[in-house]
């Protein structure tokens, strides 16, 4: 389930962005043997389509919606499901995902597991990571690929993982040395934080001056965190552990405070990608573009996935229709099929964006003051028709976006 994050955020976001970029390796990492990498198959990551998006769903974890109901209400069989458990597993987390495991066989597709150390970095064991990469390599017998995605806006400061770059990066590679050991279709995703608003000040977990953790951050060394350092190089795993790259984009609106109903703004979602919003919700060009360096760099080639995504209304507020908030958006999401001035041809600017989840959920959210938002594209039949309407139109005849059934051709 998509995460809240901490008011003090609110004011320089418009949108939630989990993102990726493309630090080098530093000097301090060991490398993990070749032979302990998963098998890539002419030159593409693990579970990387050679050609297309993977189309996705984030569910409900509470109202614990079937998989399969996606076929009835969308005609549609996703390609890719996310899920949160913690991590280190309880017998419910194992539990969870055996059921997960079993829902999604029938029809086959990628397990994206999100895996949060609730207890802190320090809590996770050599036995527990041995244990979870053991379990994935059970899932995988089932015909499903898995995705992990551990510790996500590890450069934040509201989780207990945050802003802990030497400890983060050791247990990030020590669980993808055992997933890559035990595994043949499990790929390993590294997601920090957008870099707007860095350093997140305020967060209960945020780095104290003083500390080893503080140095490290502290890159151009002038005693001071600001958007000025680097807020990704510090905790990048390296090449060798990281299959994929992550981020998460969402709408908001265009300026805080988050309650009314606002339209997206025209190409807003490749803006946030390449760091070139410069709009309502306030100037963050200072932000790297994350897709430049890290997917279409000619060295690290890394694909990505938008692991969340979705578009904001309030059911209490009036403002733009849901309709026309959510369209507008997935109109520039799923954008394969030429260049608008509303939207940037996906499969032309970003042939490296692989996957895209849509967050179906309703929820009470902090940032809107408590209200409920319903982010859903399966809330009522009007949306369910123009997504699917959509969704269709766009992929055309260049079939560009995925589904199960190409999933299990793309494993052949």
């Amino acid at each position: 389930m998509k995460k809240t994050i901490l008011l003090f955020m609110v004011l320089l976001l418009s949108f939630v962005i989990t993102a990726c970029s493309n630090p080098k390796s530093t000097s301090d990492d060991q490398s993990i043997s070749s032979k302990k990498m998963p098998k890539i198959k002419d030159g593409y990551a693990p579970l990387e389509p050679q050609r297309g998006i993977y189309f996705g769903i984030v569910r409900d974890d509470i109202t614990r919606k079937s998989i399969h109901s996606y076929d009835t209400k969308l005609g549609i069989t996703p390609a890719s499901y996310v899920t949160f458990v913690k991590f280190p597993m309880r017998q419910q987390d194992i539990d969870k995902l055996n059921a997960l495991t079993k829902e999604i066989a029938p029809t086959g597709g990628i397990l994206l597991i999100t895996l949060e150390p609730l207890d802190g970095l320090k809590a996770i064991s050599k036995k527990d990571e041995r244990d979870f990469a053991a379990l994935c390599a059970k899932i995988e017998k089932q015909g499903l690929g898995v995705m992990v995605r551990f510790a996500h806006e590890m450069n934040g400061s509201w989780y207990p993982w945050g802003q802990q770059p030497t400890l983060y990066k050791e247990k990030f590679r020590s669980l993808a040395k055992y997933v890559h050991t035990k595994t043949q279709n499990t790929a390993m995703l590294w997601a920090p934080n957008s870099g707007g608003g860095y350093p997140f000040s305020g967060g209960p977990y945020e780095a104290k001056r003083g500390t080893k953790n503080f140095s490290v951050l502290d890159t151009d060394k002038n005693g001071k965190l600001t958007m000025h350092d680097d807020m990704y190089t510090p905790y990048y795993p390296g090449d060798d552990a990281v299959d994929w790259v992550g981020m998460s984009v969402y709408h908001w609106g265009n300026k805080y405070p988050w309650l009314e109903n606002e339209l997206p703004e025209a190409r807003s979602f490749t803006d946030y990608i390449t760091g070139n919003y410069n709009g309502l919700g306030g100037n963050m060009s200072a932000v790297p573009d994350f897709y430049a360096l890290f997917c279409s760099d000619g060295t690290h080639k890394k694909p990505m996935a938008i692991t969340e995504t979705a578009a904001f209304y309030n059911t209490k507020q009036k403002g733009a229709s849901e309709i026309a908030i959510k369209r507008a958006w997935w109109n520039q999401v799923f954008n394969t099929f030429g260049d608008t001035k509303q939207a940037l041809d996906l499969s032309v600017h970003f042939p490296k964006i692989k996957m895209i989840n849509w967050f179906d959920i309703k929820k009470k959210e902090m940032e809107a003051k408590g209200n409920r938002v319903d982010w859903r594209i399966t809330g009522n039949k009007k949306i369910q028709s123009a997504f699917v309407h959509d969704l269709h139109l766009k992929n055309g005849k260049n079939k560009y976006l995925l589904f199960a059934k190409e999933f299990r051709a793309q494993q052949k």
